[in-house]
């Protein structure tokens, strides 16, 4: 068997979180190796996971309420990779997250696209609010308590402009949900009220409370607010809360079906719920009703129906998810083309042939011109990687059938020339990658399997490792602008 190696192999992940209050950073080092006995196929897997580094906890830097300072940003980061020993060329994997309300930023994609070019060559650019509370859950480890017990839990991210919820059973992702609940919503300066973010004053009007700037910061509305946000979680986490209550709602209702037992706190709040950090780390000041928050959710009885636990990381659960649990290996038996990468933010199409070969091929046609439509409706020569999943056993002529179609059809993108990227869901990437190559395709062939993904997914494709596998970040892209 050729195209990979026993030995192990390490490489080195950043995870960079840029939140409404906070900014930090991760270094961590990957042990990759050969998992499959020496007469089977090779499976190249991540054995272990060192933390090499952590940064101290910084104040984001904002030239204003709505745009982030990069040059500031960047110059954190450089100074840290400094600190940690690591040159940008050196990081092979990992992800840079703008998260909360920093991504509602008027520059906050210019800033996450500026970063992840600046700080490593395949340092993946990710936000969205669920994707934060999944990628805080895997920090926080109730991702993993939901894999050693038969419990529903929720962990809640709360930051300093949103509250991030992900709901696991057994490792299994149930649901997702995003509130306007953190500490910087109410900000105050000398023990007045400094600023009002837009969902309090919604929240506030549609209550007619009257809060304004300059009011004590001991105001009854204050209290008003923050009993409020402590009882509007648990609507949430009891699957109560309506639409009428949607001043601090982002994006959708809850969308799991089965009743939490457990929750956990991660994030800033949680850091003043349970202080893990020390003194001399804590360089990030607050002035605002983070500390109020995190004493109104704790008090709040209808929240003392769970069952509380204490999360592993606080308010390092995003970073240290965004830079040791964002990225996959892809399977050994893969046919790419280096030149081509790394590939970033190619959109998946899922195309699932039923287990019926017949039928799949069929529609192949049919499917492939969906993608084109979809991802490249303007002719503007967008890539796409086809998902083909659910293929039943194929004979060696049923292989020579698949690609001859994908060839025909990959030649009737409107930018013909783009390499052909496939992923599979079955074992077949390099049989099916190396018929391609045989029939003279014109393109570069990237094709890889052993990724789970899904139809509306994101991927990036980073430079083959000498283990002959490619590290794989799956995630979405969606920038929220309320």
């Amino acid at each position: 068997m050729t195209g990979y190696s026993p030995k192990l192999e390490k490489i080195i992940s950043a995870g960079i979180d840029i939140g409404t209050s906070t900014t930090k950073l991760v270094i961590s080092e990957f042990s990759l190796t050969n998992v499959a006995g020496s007469t089977h196929v090779p499976r190249i897997e991540i054995v272990d996971k060192q933390i090499l580094y952590k940064s101290p906890i910084f104040s984001t830097p904002l030239k204003d309420y709505v745009t982030i300072d990069v040059a500031a940003v960047v110059s954190i980061v450089k100074a840290e990779y400094d600190k940690a020993g690591i040159v940008p060329s050196q990081v092979e994997t990992g992800a840079v997250i703008i998260t909360g309300e920093t991504a509602t930023k008027n520059n906050a994609r210019e800033m996450i696209d500026y970063l992840s070019d600046e700080a490593g060559e395949f340092l993946v650019a990710t936000a969205g609010p669920d994707l934060e509370g999944i990628i805080a859950a895997k920090g926080s480890g109730a991702y993993e308590y939901s894999g050693d017990n038969d419990n529903v839990i929720a962990n809640i991210d709360v930051g300093g402009g949103t509250a991030n919820i992900a709901v696991y059973k057994a490792k299994e992702l149930i649901g997702t949900c995003t509130l306007h609940i953190g500490g910087r919503l109410l900000e105050f300066e000398r023990g007045k009220v400094s600023s009002i973010s837009p969902p309090i004053q919604k929240l506030l009007a549609a209550h007619n409370r009257q809060l304004h700037i300059g009011d004590d910061a001991k105001s009854p509305t204050v209290d008003f607010v923050l009993q409020f946000m402590a009882d509007y979680l648990n609507a949430i986490l009891t699957r109560k809360a309506d639409n009428e209550e949607a001043a601090l709602l982002l994006g959708h209702l809850p969308n799991w079906q089965e009743d939490i037992d457990v929750i956990s706190f991660s994030g800033g709040i949680s850091e003043c719920m349970y202080e893990h950090e020390s003194l001399q780390h804590a360089q990030a000041s607050y002035d605002d009703i983070g500390i109020q928050l995190a004493k109104a959710l704790q008090a709040n009885q209808d929240l003392q129906q769970f069952t509380w636990i204490e999360p592993i990381e606080t308010v390092r659960a995003t970073v240290l998810g965004a830079g040791t649990q964002t990225t996959e290996i892809s399977g050994a038996t893969i046919q790419v083309s280096p030149r081509d990468l790394p590939m970033k933010n190619v959109p998946v199409y899922n195309f699932s042939f039923e287990q019926d070969f017949q039928t799949g091929t069929d529609s192949l046609e049919k499917k492939i011109t969906e993608a084109i439509d979809m991802f490249d409706a303007y002719h503007e020569g967008q890539n796409f990687a086809l998902y083909i999943s659910e293929l039943p056993h194929m004979s060696f002529r049923a292989v020579q059938k698949l690609a001859d179609d994908i060839r025909q059809m990959m030649e009737r993108r409107p930018n013909p020339d783009l390499p052909i990227v496939l992923i599979l869901q079955t074992d077949h990437a390099r049989v099916l990658g190396q018929t391609l190559m045989a029939m003279n395709v014109r393109q570069s062939v990237i094709c890889i399997d052993q990724i789970n993904v899904e139809h509306g997914d994101y991927i990036d494709i980073g430079k083959m490792l000498e283990s002959g596998v490619v590290p794989v970040v799956v995630k979405t892209l969606t920038f929220h602008s309320s």
